[in-house]
C-alpha cells in the first residue's frame, strides 16, 4: 500500500482526507469487528462484497454473544447487554444500513482522490460505545444507532502477480490459535504484535497451531496444503483446518471450499498435520487482498516448548522447502478464486 491516499471516515464523515494512518493504527485503537477486501477491475467494482458484509454482521454477533468486550473495548457497562440481547435480531439488519450508507458517502471521495489505475483496499471496522447508551429503559433501534460507530478505511493498493518465481510466501509456526476464531475482530490485531518477535527475518506471514503439530491458519490467512495420497502423485486431497478448530471462516477459505465441491476436488476439513509433511507437495495461503499466494518455506520449531523463548534467535528450527513457483494444484485453484472474484464482484456504482 502506497504512502500517500489513504483516506479515513466515521460514520460517512471524512476524518482524515488522503493522509491517513496505516489502517493497522485505527485497529489498534479501537475495538470492533472488521473486514478487508479491495476493489477490482481499475477501482470498478469490490471484491466479493456480500460475503465479507455478512461476515462482518457475523462477527459483530457473535462478540455480541461472546466476547462483548472486543467489541465495546470495556466492559464497564456489560450488565446493559441483558438489554441489547433482546434486540439481538436487529444487528444484522443495521450494520448494513449503517455500512452501505457510510460507503455511499465515502466512495465518491476516495474515488475523486484515487490515482489512474489504482486498486483500493477496503476496511471497515464497526465499533460499539456503551457510554452512549444512556437510559437503557427506552432501547429502540435508534437508540443502538446511535451505539455503533463505522470506520471506513481506504488505501491504494498494488495486487502481487501471481506466478512469479521466487515470490512464494515464507511462514513460521509461532504461536497458539486466537480466542474467539469465528469472528474477526480489531483486538487480535494488537495481539498479534505480541507474536512478531518470534518471526525470522526471512518469514513473511505467521502461522498459528493448538498443540506445534496441528496447523491452523496464518495471523492473517488461511491456511491449506495439497497432500500426495500415493506415490505416483495422481492422488491429491487439499486440506485446511475445520473452523471448529478455531480458525476464522475467511471469505477466501469459502470460496475455495465451493470451488472443490463444484470441480470434484477432493478436499478435507482437517487440520494438516506438520509431522506428516513429507506428503505436502504444495501449499498456500488466502486472504481477500492476496486472494492466493503459494508457499516456498514453512519454518516450525524443533521443540514447541522454544517458542517461550524472548526472540526468534532462541529457536532451533526445522524446514519444509517446496518448489520455488506455483505447483499445478495451487494454479488451478488460484485460476477458478479469479473467476469467483469477478462473478461476485459488486459493482462500485450500486453504492451511488
Amino acid at each position: 500500500m502506497s504512502n500517500i491516499n489513504r483516506f479515513l471516515f466515521r460514520n460517512g464523515v471524512i476524518a482524515s482526507n488522503g493522509d491517513a494512518q496505516p489502517v493497522t493504527t485505527l485497529l489498534q485503537s479501537h475495538s470492533g469487528a472488521y473486514t478487508t477486501t479491495r476493489t477490482l477491475d481499475n477501482g470498478s467494482q469490490l471484491l466479493l462484497w456480500e460475503r465479507h458484509l455478512t461476515r462482518l454482521c457475523d462477527s459483530v454477533q457473535v462478540l455480541i454473544n461472546s466476547k462483548p468486550e472486543y467489541l465495546f473495548g470495556s466492559k464497564k457497562f456489560m450488565f446493559r447487554l441483558d438489554m441489547l440481547s433482546v434486540k439481538s435480531s436487529m444487528w444484522d439488519s443495521l450494520v448494513r444500513i449503517l455500512v452501505n450508507d457510510s460507503m455511499k458517502k465515502a466512495l465518491p471521495v476516495v474515488l475523486e482522490g484515487r490515482k489512474y489505475e489504482e486498486e483500493i483496499a477496503v476496511t471497515t471496522l464497526v465499533s460499539g460505545n456503551l457510554e452512549e447508551l444512556g437510559d437503557v429503559e427506552d432501547l429502540d433501534e435508534q437508540r443502538i444507532y446511535e451505539i455503533l460507530n463505522v470506520y471506513l478505511h481506504f488505501g491504494s493498493y498494488v495486487p502481487p502477480v501471481f506466478g512469479i518465481q521466487g515470490k512464494g510466501a515464507h511462514l513460521a509456526v509461532v504461536g497458539h490459535g486466537r480466542d474467539v476464531a469465528n469472528a474477526k475482530y480489531s483486538d487480535w490485531v494488537r495481539h498479534r504484535k505480541h507474536l512478531e518477535k518470534l518471526k525470522p527475518p526471512s518469514v513473511t506471514e505467521l502461522l498459528l497451531s493448538s498443540d506445534g503439530d496441528h496447523i491452523l491458519e496464518g495471523s492473517v490467512t488461511n491456511f491449506f496444503v495439497v497432500c500426495v495420497k500415493d506415490r505416483n502423485e495422481e492422488g491429491v486431497e487439499i486440506q485446511t483446518a475445520p473452523l471448529q478448530a478455531g480458525v476464522l471462516p475467511g471469505v477466501i477459505r469459502q470460496v475455495i471450499i465451493d470451488i472443490c465441491s463444484r470441480n470434484a476436488i477432493p478436499f478435507k476439513e482437517v487440520a494438516p498435520s506438520w509431522s506428516q509433511r513429507e506428503i505436502w507437495s504444495e501449499a498456500f495461503i488466502t486472504s481477500s487482498l492476496r486472494l492466493l499466494q503459494y508457499v516456498e518455506t514453512i519454518l516450525a520449531p524443533t521443540s514447541w516448548k522454544s517458542l517461550e523463548s524472548k526472540t526468534w534467535t532462541g529457536i532451533t528450527w526445522e524446514e519444509k522447502l517446496f518448489q520455488e513457483s506455483p505447483g499445478r494444484i495451487t494454479s488451478i485453484i488460484k485460476e477458478e478464486i479469479s473467476k469467483y472474484a469477478r462473478r461476485e464482484a459488486c459493482p462500485i456504482s450500486s453504492f451511488k
